[in-house]
């Protein structure tokens, strides 16, 4: 795939849909969590994480191309999908522990 070639494009595309795809399961996954619906919180947190196992592999195959030689070009799209990208991962990271938060004060609420 050369840097300048549609399929680069369409590569980097495919790697901004995946990661806001992502962040958009985890946020949902959040807001079902929030609402006491943890098996739909469950089922959109699978979802994002398999949205990043795409786009993970999308960006090792960019990596390999590129060989740390600056074989592939740096713009700001490039830019806004890796962005993209790690903000999804870290909203995954968050959004495991507040929904943890949320199962546990469920508990404790049909404890009492």
């Amino acid at each position: 795939m050369a840097a300048d070639s549609p399929d680069f494009e369409s590569t980097i595309m495919e790697l901004l849909v995946l990661a806001g795809s992502a962040r958009s399961s985890a946020l949902m996954a959040l807001q079902q969590a929030r609402a006491g619906e943890f098996n739909a919180s469950a089922a959109h947190m699978a979802d994002s994480k398999e949205a990043v196992q795409q786009a993970h592999r999308i960006q090792t195959r960019l990596i390999s191309l590129d060989e740390g030689c600056g074989k592939l070009p740096i713009n700001l799209i490039t830019v806004h999908a890796q962005d993209h990208l790690m903000n999804a991962m870290v909203i995954q990271d968050l959004a495991d522990d507040m929904i943890e938060l949320f199962r546990r004060q469920a508990q404790r609420e049909t404890a009492l």
